[in-house]
């Protein structure tokens, strides 16, 4: 599978979300090119402010390998992660991360913050923005939907 196939498996998991009325963002974290890890966003369904995707997904991969570090796995995500989330994914080890659409309120890849770039860290986590048109469209549309009161 390619990059793409795997923001499109990330991308079922953010409809999950919107589905659920919660804010439609997915993840997927692939090892050896397997995915071992789905995640949806459930902050509201559990009440819990720390179930972004891409925490879900790096808690499913970790108990799917029996391990806390994701050495070598990459991450999909349909949306820029979060302050929180990159530090979930820097501390997870997890060696790249792959995202289809920019934060522009919270992203700490590219669009505030460059959780990444920072050349102290002892952890290097590459990262590549894949623009997928599906992936920030779901956002918006979610969004216009919350202002009209839907």
């Amino acid at each position: 599978m390619e990059d793409k196939d795997f923001i499109q498996e990330a991308y079922k998991e953010a409809l999950k979300s919107y589905s659920l009325g919660e804010v439609p963002v997915g993840a997927v974290v692939v090892l050896d090119g397997e995915i071992i890890g789905r995640g949806h966003n459930r902050r509201i369904t559990q009440n819990n402010p720390l179930l972004h995707a891409e925490i879900v997904a790096i808690q499913e991969a970790c108990q799917n390998i029996g391990n806390w570090r994701l050495d070598g796995a990459t991450i999909y995500i349909t949306n820029e992660p979060c302050l929180m989330c990159a530090g979930a994914i820097l501390h997870s080890r997890i060696k790249k991360v792959v995202f289809a659409s920019l934060n522009q309120k919270m992203g700490a890849v590219v669009s505030n913050y460059k959780v990444f770039d920072n050349q102290k860290s002892p952890y290097k986590v590459e990262y590549v923005y894949l623009p997928d048109e599906r992936c920030g469209g779901i956002l918006t549309d979610f969004f216009k939907g919350k202002r009209k009161g839907d």
